[in-house]
């Protein structure tokens, strides 16, 4: 196989000897042999991204995932370990603005192969109502939520363009497999393409257009259905709405036939509940999939966003 491997860096070394990494117990010290297999060493940064590793990587890849199952992506601190395992690998893939500690751990790292998922497709501005005035008045001084929307991978016609991107740097990277991540990668793009068919024709007779999350993760899969997503919050998960949005929000349930609130499973689903409880609502889950954990409805990306369909066409009364 041919991979440039690297040694780690002095700092890099200096940050494992300090965590003692030889002690480490065997779960520990697998996941720190991020670097240095017979594979092709992928450092990804949360979920969404190694799934697309795995998926066309196949049996040459070894993926390692910066962010535990259960951890919300946006919160991530990079150890001094996780930095070690991106200067021993062959290649990380990462989405930019999503997990500032990744783009500064990236940018410092010596990885040949940097594949930035933002660059593979396009990003849109979206603010708490996708397609209404929200989205060109968000005050917000953070430049994540008052930019671009991270969240590309919940349209199935933008992780597919990711997919074929991964699969072209894959292929250039470890050119000795190239035709097997060309052959993967199509056959993941095919499966895309035929979940994009599903939420078309799921969601074509939709009673309703508009539903409710408390996270505005949901923008491009709304705008690619032609619904209007209504966010309790803006992009950052952990924000708390204003009274007045809670008052709008109630308003437009009643105005637009709205029936649940959606919540997801790596945060607390208080708000969600309260505003529901207020205005005679139903609450349901809304994965954003940034994690597969045992709460999750579904054991991947592809069984999560079936659910994810069906909870929608319950909510919007679709055919």
């Amino acid at each position: 196989m041919n991979v440039r491997r690297r040694l780690i860096s002095t700092a890099a070394t200096a940050a494992v000897a300090a965590l003692g990494l030889t002690t480490l117990s065997a779960c520990s010290g697998e996941s720190a042999a991020a670097g240095n297999t017979e594979k092709f060493d992928v450092v990804a940064s949360f979920y969404p991204l190694e799934f697309l590793a795995e998926q066309i990587g196949g049996s040459h890849v070894h993926v390692t995932n910066l962010t535990q199952p259960g951890q919300e992506p946006h919160d991530l601190e990079i150890s001094a370990r996780q930095t070690a395992q991106l200067q021993e690998s062959d290649a990380v893939l990462y989405l930019k603005n999503l997990q500032p500690a990744v783009d500064d751990a990236v940018a410092q790292s010596e990885v040949k192969t940097k594949i930035d998922a933002a660059s593979l497709t396009s990003l849109e501005k979206h603010g708490n109502e996708v397609g209404g005035h929200a989205a060109s008045h968000d005050s917000s001084k953070n430049e994540e939520l008052a930019g671009l929307d991270p969240h590309i991978w919940l349209d199935p016609v933008r992780y597919a363009q990711i997919a074929k991107g991964v699969g072209a740097a894959f292929a250039k990277a470890d050119p000795a497999h190239a035709a097997d991540y060309k052959k993967n990668t199509a056959a993941l793009v095919k499966k895309l393409d035929a979940l994009n068919t599903q939420f078309e024709n799921g969601l074509s007779g939709s009673r309703s257009k508009v539903f409710i999350t408390t996270h505005a993760a949901f923008g491009y899969l709304a705008e690619r259905y032609g619904l209007t997503e209504e966010a309790i919050n803006g992009l950052d998960p952990e924000s708390e709405p204003s009274a007045a949005r809670v008052k709008d929000l109630e308003k437009m349930a009643k105005a637009d036939g709205v029936t649940t609130v959606f919540y997801e499973t790596l945060v607390s689903d208080k708000t969600a509940k309260t505003i529901a409880a207020d205005a005679g609502l139903k609450t349901d889950v809304l994965d954003p999939i940034e994690g597969i954990t045992s709460k999750s409805r579904g054991k991947d990306y592809f069984s999560v966003q079936e659910a994810n369909l069906k909870a929608l066409q319950t909510a919007l009364g679709s055919k």
